[in-house]
């Protein structure tokens, strides 16, 4: 095993670093989760970075990177700014047109993000009454006798949909019964007629807004079909696996920020006469965090490893995404416990961090969902 980086990962660190320091100070970022947003100079300068274009394919002006590299970015990306933002979206959206889109949907895609730093969309796939459970999605997509298709649904937890201009969704082909497993991915013009949406609000993750998205006969096309029709939920469900991966490269670069944050407090803050890092409540606090930070790393770039070397990872990323996200969050939980009533202002950044490492552990599945697939699994796995 080798857990060195090379030349080329180190210098990419060191360039998140500066991008971090230059644009999240903290004045900007208690604006973005006060105004609910980003300014479009920092979306602007990631994309001039080249940040943003990384594993998009060369032919299309992207910059080639391996899962490994990618997640240490993403690592990276959330431990410098130290607030959950929304840069890395790109990488998802892009992970699935580029997989699944045609040559002028993934070139559409780049064109925009080039234009304008932003992603060109958005995904709508959780519904009111499907979350966990998306066999019980009800958006559906009928033909009719012009070959058009007419689309029908609610969608919710839109990341960023009522501010991109575009979203994919993914709905049943003709029958909304739960039986019915065949689904198919459109990518859909928020301007187009009968698409509206309502805001959601959230106690964590301020400065990314979510939303709802209405469907009210929503008329689109076979070019608006991404990937190929029936196979819209198993194309999700395959990069669902490397989404739970950038899920927790977010979130330990979060948790990281956390037990900085902490561990400075601790050797700082005197009571008794004495810093309280010197208790051993504060040391055993410390570490359990650095231990739970360990251990996911180890995790994350082990499940990064296996996926850009053709290994599966349908049980590692669920028990990734299982242990991560919880671990993660507990940094942050006891980080705040250090930092005691002051944590719980803001005057300091650690309540901001703890509420969205709280909100990770719902995006790409739930830690209870991440058991009954690995419980599954392993049982599989150990009957052989």
């Amino acid at each position: 095993m080798d857990f060195s980086l090379t030349d080329e990962q180190e210098l990419l660190l060191e360039s998140v670093r500066e991008f971090c320091d230059r644009y999240f100070t903290e004045d900007v970022i208690k604006e973005m989760y006060e105004t609910h947003t980003m300014p479009d100079e920092i979306a602007e300068a990631y994309r001039d970075a080249g940040f943003g274009l990384m594993g998009i394919p060369e032919e299309y002006g992207g910059i080639p990177a391996d899962h490994v590299t990618l997640g240490l970015m993403i690592e990276e990306l959330y431990h410098s700014a130290g607030c959950n933002h929304i840069l890395y979206q790109n990488s998802l959206d892009m992970l699935d047109i580029c997989s699944f889109g045609t040559p002028e949907q993934i070139q559409k895609c780049v064109d925009a993000y080039m234009e304008t730093g932003w992603p060109l969309c958005s995904l709508s796939i959780s519904e009111p009454g499907a979350g966990s459970d998306n066999r019980s999605m009800t958006c559906t997509a009928k033909k009719q006798e012009d070959g058009t298709y007419v689309l029908n649904g609610q969608k919710t937890w839109v990341t960023m949909g009522a501010q991109l201009p575009y979203t994919i969704v993914v709905a049943k082909d003709e029958d909304p019964a739960r039986e019915n497993g065949s689904m198919s991915l459109w990518l859909i013009n928020m301007d187009r007629e009968g698409v509206s949406t309502a805001a959601l609000h959230k106690i964590g993750q301020q400065c990314i807004p979510f939303c709802e998205v209405y469907l009210d006969n929503v008329v689109v096309t076979e070019e608006d079909r991404v990937g190929k029709p029936g196979e819209g939920f198993m194309l999700l469900m395959k990069n669902f696996e490397v989404e739970r991966a950038f899920i927790v490269a977010e979130q330990l670069g979060l948790a990281q920020a956390a037990l900085d944050d902490a561990a400075a407090y601790a050797n700082q803050r005197i009571a008794f006469g004495k810093p309280i890092a010197k208790f051993q409540m504060i040391q055993e606090k410390l570490t359990e965090m650095e231990i739970r930070v360990q251990n996911t790393r180890n995790m994350l770039y082990k499940v990064l490893w296996e996926l850009d070397n053709g290994i599966p990872v349908q049980l590692d990323s669920a028990l990734l995404k299982r242990y991560g996200c919880t671990a993660c969050f507990e940094v942050g939980d006891m980080a705040l416990s250090i930092y005691g009533g002051l944590g719980y202002t803001s005057e300091v950044r650690i309540g901001r961090i703890w509420s969205d490492l709280r909100g990770n552990m719902f995006g790409g599945g739930t830690p209870e969902i991440m058991a009954y697939i690995s419980g599954r699994q392993v049982a599989k796995k150990y009957a052989e």
